[in-house]
């Protein structure tokens, strides 16, 4: 046949696929759209394509150019020929669907490739499926292959760097910057030799196995020139394990993304006659500009991929009595004395967190009835609620869904089909079972139990926790251990989203020990995100402001969690770790003196003069991505075109004065101001340089922290 290019382009991006004589299928370019393809400076350029879709079946072994450890290098990959193409059109999205067929091994894949007309953002995935009279078993499929990322450069190995998002219980979402030679990528020499046609051995992986989707690391990657002038951005979007990898691919860097495999994760799908699976999905955003234009094509990108959900445009304040205050020990005497103080800081939602359902402390693995206590709650637990929403507060509840203690009386009255299980035996870590919700019985208790505690209790909003990591899957009914898994993780999020449909205003927030489970599977279904368990203000200011690159501003939920015993500095740094997020308040709010809740009343007035600003807003950095260490740190949000700017600033150590580089507002006039805390006005100090595009600051503690507002006159 002869070679074709199929382009399709929105209003954001274009992207092209190339097919060869030979028939085989290749994504050629992604590039933002109205801009002129750079023409590589490598002069193997002309090779540089990875086949579209690389796919591995049982058996199946590695082509001698590539490692079996890398998501590259399949026999079957080159064998997957072009059939046909169709292109169609929703709303503000193009999807271009490539169908490819290998007759050699009887199946058909179709790489499945959208396009928004508002960001420069691809949203990538695959089906393949068997047309053979025999099962098959697949080991691996990719999501996303793309080949010539570093073309930009001459020397593809010094000319880019990959920044990895760390992401660890108490300390989420910090970026860590690699040269490409750090991690092993670099001019090896092999490309062009006649014993090697190809490219190195070379790459280097980033990849989670288990229920924990996010611990250690987010699943996202940023591979920037260092020139600043072109920027890669993306993430996997999967509740349970994944991974991602760039390489050395034909003297050039790849990206190549996926769902579980079999060599990291155990997972083999096995397909009968007729049979279908559909990948997780991959997100990938390019710009010809830096990091900061990338994340803000991103942030409208999860925007739109993310259920509609009344709470991510209002934003209430959210009160949750655990962090820093009863730490999961509620009575109705405690509760009640918060209630007031509550509702006079200006909250909205009164959330009750773990221990309801308990009479002592030694709950842990004993959960699952998820019955009020009649020991803590002696009045009854209906009528707590009750005075909760007589005051103005809607009622919340903490509950993990998803697990059973070892000791629960439910533990013996469901089935063992209904639980993860490996060889015969249930599957236990930590003190709980794991539930499997793709089990009826499951989702039908689970069902039944938030229809009580919505109708009867009147909740109205869950804040579903999980604290255990299954590494091991489960092998009742399925192909594999890893397909279980995979197969719960999707049960799962379906029967979150039947909630939805059923209680259009519940608001359920998404909570793994934290963060854990920080990815956008979860959240294009939970409106709201908890951000991190870190118990010390200090330490969350580089968490509150490395955010937004994991999370939407209007979905990240940060403590608010102010102390008696803390000094006036102190508890409004606190405050100013979450006014550019989603506040969740906390702290002994009934212990604080007059002068000390006039701080936190003033950050939540701030914060309800804001909020509306935040669900469009576009994050930057003016001192980079945080370090854990820095001395400063600072996050800005741009809104309305720039027209009005946030910037909130929080000094950790260093001297006392800062200047704080806003991009875009240089040469403006621009009124700065202080926002919050007003009340430490005479100690602060904040100038515009207009000529720099410079917000000068100055502020008296070592540890304080302000917000501030720039507008353009």
């Amino acid at each position: 046949m002869c070679p074709q290019n199929i382009t399709v382009e929105s209003d954001a991006l274009q992207l092209t696929i190339y097919i060869d004589e030979e028939g085989a299928a290749y994504l050629d370019q992604v590039i933002p759209a109205g801009s002129t393809p750079r023409r590589p400076v490598s002069k193997y350029f002309d090779t540089h394509r990875a086949p579209l879709v690389e796919v591995r079946l049982a058996g199946e072994g590695t082509q001698k150019h590539k490692s079996s450890k890398s998501l590259l290098g399949s026999y079957i990959g080159p064998r997957l020929h072009y059939k046909y193409h169709d292109i169609r059109a929703d709303g503000g999205c193009k999807t271009l669907d490539v169908t490819l067929s290998s007759p050699k091994d009887k199946i058909t894949v179709i790489s499945h490739l959208a396009l928004y007309n508002s960001t420069p953002t691809l949203r990538a995935s695959a089906t393949i499926r068997n047309d053979g009279n025999e099962s098959v078993i697949i080991t691996q499929i990719t999501s996303l292959v793309l080949g010539g990322l570093t073309t930009g450069s001459e020397k593809w190995w010094d000319g880019y760097t990959l920044s990895v998002a760390t992401n660890s219980w108490f300390r989420e979402a910090q970026w860590v910057q690699h040269s490409l030679p750090a991690i092993g990528l670099d001019d090896y020499g092999v490309y062009g030799r006649p014993e090697n046609h190809f490219a190195s051995l070379a790459h280097y992986a980033i990849s989670n196995r288990g229920t924990f989707s996010t611990e250690g690391h987010l699943p996202m990657g940023l591979l920037e020139r260092c020139d600043r002038g072109e920027t890669w951005l993306w993430q996997v979007e999967s509740n349970g394990s994944w991974r991602w990898e760039i390489g050395d691919w034909r003297d050039g860097g790849y990206l190549a993304a996926s769902g579980p495999i079999e060599s990291d994760h155990d997972w083999r799908q096995i397909l009968e006659p007729g049979g279908e699976f559909k990948t997780v999905p991959v997100a990938l955003v390019h710009v010809f500009d830096d990091y900061e234009s990338a994340f803000g094509a991103l942030t409208t990108y999860r925007r739109l991929i993310r259920r509609v959900h009344d709470d991510n445009k209002h934003l209430p304040i959210i009160f949750n009595d655990y962090m820093n205050c009863l730490m999961g020990d509620p009575t109705e005497g405690k509760i009640l004395a918060l209630v007031d103080p509550v509702v006079k800081a200006g909250a909205e939602y009164f959330v009750i967190d773990c221990g309801w359902y308990a009479d002592d402390a030694g709950w842990w693995d004993d959960v699952g009835e998820w019955e009020p206590s009649k020991k803590r709650f002696p009045s009854g637990f209906r009528n707590l609620l009750s005075k909760i929403r007589a005051k103005g507060l809607i009622p919340g509840l903490w509950i993990e869904p998803e697990v059973i203690g070892v000791r629960s009386a439910v533990a013996t009255q469901l089935p063992n089909e209904a639980f993860f299980q490996r060889n015969g035996h249930r599957v236990v870590e930590k003190g709980r079972y794991q539930l499997d919700y793709r089990h009826p019985t499951v989702r039908d208790r689970m069902h039944s139990i938030i229809q009580r505690l919505v109708t009867q209790y009147g909740v109205g909003y869950f804040k579903f926790d999980y604290n255990i990591d299954v590494v091991q899957g489960t092998d009742i009914a399925t192909s594999s251990p890893g397909s279980g898994q995979l197969e719960h993780n999707r049960a799962y999020l379906s029967w979150v989203n039947e909630l939805f449909d059923r209680y259009p205003n519940l608001v359920i927030e998404n909570c793994s020990s934290g963060a854990q489970r920080m990815d956008y599977a979860m959240l294009s279904t939970h409106p709201l995100q908890s951000t991190s368990d870190q118990q010390d203000p200090d330490k969350y200011a580089a968490i509150s402001a490395a955010l937004p690159s994991a999370v939407t501003p209007e979905q990240g939920a940060v403590w608010v969690y102010p102390q008696a015993e803390w000094d006036d500095e102190v508890n409004a740094f606190t405050v100013v770790n979450a006014l550019l997020a989603r506040v969740h308040l906390s702290g002994r709010l009934d212990l604080l003196s007059e002068a000390q809740f006039a701080i936190i009343r003033e950050g939540m007035d701030v914060y309800r003069a804001i909020r509306a600003d935040l669900p469009s807003a576009m994050p930057f950095w003016p001192l980079g991505l945080p370090g854990w260490h820095d001395d400063w740190v600072a996050l800005g949000m741009k809104v309305k075109r720039g027209e009005r700017v946030y910037v909130a600033v929080w000094r950790r150590g260093g001297g006392h004065g800062i200047g704080l580089p806003v991009s875009g507002l240089r040469g403006c006039d621009v009124r700065a101001e202080l926002l919050y805390p007003k009340a430490f006005a005479a100690g602060t100090e904040c100038e515009w340089d207009a000529v720099e595009g410079v917000l000068k600051v100055k502020v008296p503690a070592t540890l304080c922290a302000r917000l501030f507002c720039l507008t353009v006159l």
